[in-house]
Protein backbone atom coordinates (compact mmCIF):
# COMPACT_ATOMS: atom_id res chain seq x y z
CA UNK A 1 0.00 0.00 0.00
CA UNK A 2 0.94 3.64 -0.42
CA UNK A 3 3.28 2.86 -3.35
CA UNK A 4 3.87 5.45 -6.04
CA UNK A 5 6.14 3.24 -8.13
CA UNK A 6 7.71 -0.17 -8.50
CA UNK A 7 11.09 -0.43 -10.21
CA UNK A 8 11.15 -2.12 -13.62
CA UNK A 9 11.84 -5.82 -13.23
CA UNK A 10 10.99 -5.71 -9.53
CA UNK A 11 8.04 -7.22 -7.72
CA UNK A 12 6.55 -8.00 -4.35
CA UNK A 13 5.99 -11.53 -3.12
CA UNK A 14 3.53 -12.51 -0.43
CA UNK A 15 4.29 -15.86 1.21
CA UNK A 16 1.72 -18.05 2.93
CA UNK A 17 2.49 -21.02 5.17
CA UNK A 18 -0.49 -22.97 3.88
CA UNK A 19 -2.51 -23.01 0.70
CA UNK A 20 -5.13 -20.28 0.52
CA UNK A 21 -7.57 -18.77 -1.95
CA UNK A 22 -7.85 -15.36 -0.29
CA UNK A 23 -8.45 -12.51 -2.76
CA UNK A 24 -6.27 -9.38 -2.91
CA UNK A 25 -7.39 -5.78 -3.42
CA UNK A 26 -5.73 -2.42 -4.10
CA UNK A 27 -6.89 0.02 -1.40
CA UNK A 28 -4.31 2.82 -1.15
CA UNK A 29 -2.13 1.35 -3.91
CA UNK A 30 -1.51 4.10 -6.44
CA UNK A 31 -0.10 2.14 -9.38
CA UNK A 32 -1.58 -0.54 -11.65
CA UNK A 33 -0.22 -4.02 -11.03
CA UNK A 34 -0.45 -7.60 -12.26
CA UNK A 35 -0.99 -10.25 -9.61
CA UNK A 36 0.21 -13.79 -10.11
CA UNK A 37 -1.17 -16.45 -7.80
CA UNK A 38 1.35 -19.32 -7.65
CA UNK A 39 0.96 -22.76 -6.05
CA UNK A 40 3.52 -24.58 -3.90
CA UNK A 41 5.06 -26.25 -6.97
CA UNK A 42 5.67 -22.88 -8.66
CA UNK A 43 2.80 -23.24 -11.14
CA UNK A 44 0.94 -20.03 -11.97
CA UNK A 45 -2.69 -20.56 -10.93
CA UNK A 46 -3.89 -17.27 -12.42
CA UNK A 47 -2.79 -13.80 -13.52
CA UNK A 48 -5.03 -10.78 -13.16
CA UNK A 49 -4.69 -7.01 -13.58
CA UNK A 50 -5.22 -4.86 -10.51
CA UNK A 51 -6.42 -1.25 -10.73
CA UNK A 52 -5.15 1.53 -8.47
CA UNK A 53 -7.31 2.27 -5.42
CA UNK A 54 -9.81 -0.46 -6.33
CA UNK A 55 -11.69 -2.06 -3.46
CA UNK A 56 -12.78 -4.91 -5.74
CA UNK A 57 -11.50 -8.31 -4.67
CA UNK A 58 -9.23 -9.97 -7.25
CA UNK A 59 -9.79 -13.73 -6.87
CA UNK A 60 -7.18 -16.41 -7.47
CA UNK A 61 -9.54 -18.96 -9.08
CA UNK A 62 -7.70 -21.70 -7.18
CA UNK A 63 -5.47 -22.42 -4.19
CA UNK A 64 -2.08 -20.75 -4.05
CA UNK A 65 0.93 -20.43 -1.72
CA UNK A 66 2.51 -17.27 -3.17
CA UNK A 67 1.08 -14.04 -4.56
CA UNK A 68 3.45 -12.01 -6.71
CA UNK A 69 2.72 -8.43 -7.74
CA UNK A 70 4.46 -6.92 -10.77
CA UNK A 71 4.05 -3.70 -12.71
CA UNK A 72 1.00 -3.84 -14.97
CA UNK A 73 1.79 -5.65 -18.23
CA UNK A 74 5.04 -7.16 -16.98
CA UNK A 75 3.63 -10.69 -16.74
CA UNK A 76 2.67 -10.64 -20.43
CA UNK A 77 5.91 -8.93 -21.42
CA UNK A 78 7.91 -11.76 -19.84
CA UNK A 79 5.72 -14.45 -21.40
CA UNK A 80 4.11 -15.65 -18.17
CA UNK A 81 0.69 -17.26 -18.54
CA UNK A 82 -1.61 -19.39 -16.44
CA UNK A 83 0.14 -22.77 -16.11
CA UNK A 84 3.67 -21.36 -16.45
CA UNK A 85 6.07 -22.75 -13.87
CA UNK A 86 8.40 -20.34 -12.12
CA UNK A 87 11.24 -20.98 -9.69
CA UNK A 88 10.58 -19.79 -6.18
CA UNK A 89 13.91 -19.21 -4.38
CA UNK A 90 14.79 -21.77 -1.71
CA UNK A 91 14.78 -19.25 1.16
CA UNK A 92 11.27 -18.13 0.20
CA UNK A 93 10.08 -21.74 -0.05
CA UNK A 94 11.39 -22.34 3.49
CA UNK A 95 9.37 -19.35 4.74
CA UNK A 96 6.31 -20.98 3.15
CA UNK A 97 7.01 -24.20 5.04
CA UNK A 98 8.05 -26.11 1.93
Amino acid sequence: MQRDSLAAGAGMIFVFTQDTDTAFWMKNTRIPLDILYVDSAGKVVSISPMKPYSLDAVPSYGSYRFAIELNAGEAAATGLTKGSVITIPADVRVKAGL
